[in-house]
């Protein structure tokens, strides 16, 4: 799909992180969350790397429901966790996420009642971000199954807003197009037509690990639910995604 707008932003400029936050809605938590899937892919690349990492989603949301400065209260998100003996640990750290990321509503950014507060708390969110230390990423969402039109101005607006922002933009949604334009018989969502199934999930999974590290998850052994040959699949979509939009 050819792009209007070119991300000015490439990769993190904080380096490779060690933690991660994961802010949004539903799309995100479905089929046990994109971050688990990201957890996974990591674990299989690198088995001894430190990576801690949660997710905190309102149904439905959109950026104006969730009060970024709350997530970062003293002694709260992250305080605690437990271990693989199911002891509590309390943690004691010195940063609570390098990175956070954030998405709007399925139609939030385009929907012409609403695109407005999406321009104005796309830019609140990401200054309070980065007022406690984390980077903020953007997560372009997917068209609906029986609207593939929505991909080409979702995918739009979140690379203006990662260029207005200087943040780094997840290209999920144009993965979601590349990946059905390249199987007809391949299905990324459940019978909502709005939310991931398990490919969709591991398909976000990937093209967010692919983002965040800038490393292919070609050849890696995580496929989650799904059989090797969607799974490789998937991984072979996500990374060529990732790689002609950061090239544009």
């Amino acid at each position: 799909m050819q792009m209007e707008t070119k991300p000015q932003v490439k990769s993190l400029r904080s380096g490779k992180p060690a933690s991660a936050v994961y802010i949004g809605n539903s799309f995100f938590y479905y089929n046990n969350g994109v971050n688990q899937q990201v957890t996974k892919l990591l674990a299989a690349a690198e088995p001894e790397a430190l990576w801690r990492s949660t997710r905190i989603t309102i149904s439905g949301s959109g950026l104006d429901w969730h009060d970024i400065d709350s997530y970062f209260r003293p002694n709260a998100v992250g305080r605690y966790s437990f271990d693989p003996d199911n002891n509590v640990v309390f943690n004691k750290l010195e940063k609570l996420f390098d990175v956070a990321i954030v998405m709007d509503s399925s139609q939030g950014p385009i929907h012409p009642q609403v695109a407005p507060v999406f321009d104005d708390y796309i830019g609140r969110n990401a200054a309070s971000l980065r007022s406690h230390g984390a980077e903020p990423v953007f997560f372009m969402t997917w068209a609906y199954a029986d609207a593939p039109q929505m991909t080409q101005p979702l995918a739009e607006k979140y690379t203006q807003a990662g260029n207005a922002h200087n943040a780094l933009v997840i290209p999920a949604g144009l993965a979601f197009a590349n990946a059905l334009a390249a199987s007809s018989g391949l299905e990324l969502h459940v019978d909502d037509k709005r939310h991931p199934n398990a490919n969709g999930t591991y398909l976000a999974g990937c093209v967010t690990y692919a983002s965040l590290f800038g490393k292919s998850p070609q050849g890696l052994s995580w496929h989650g639910e799904l059989d090797q040959r969607t799974a490789k699949f998937l991984r072979t979509v996500a990374w060529e995604t990732v790689r002609a939009y950061y090239d544009s």
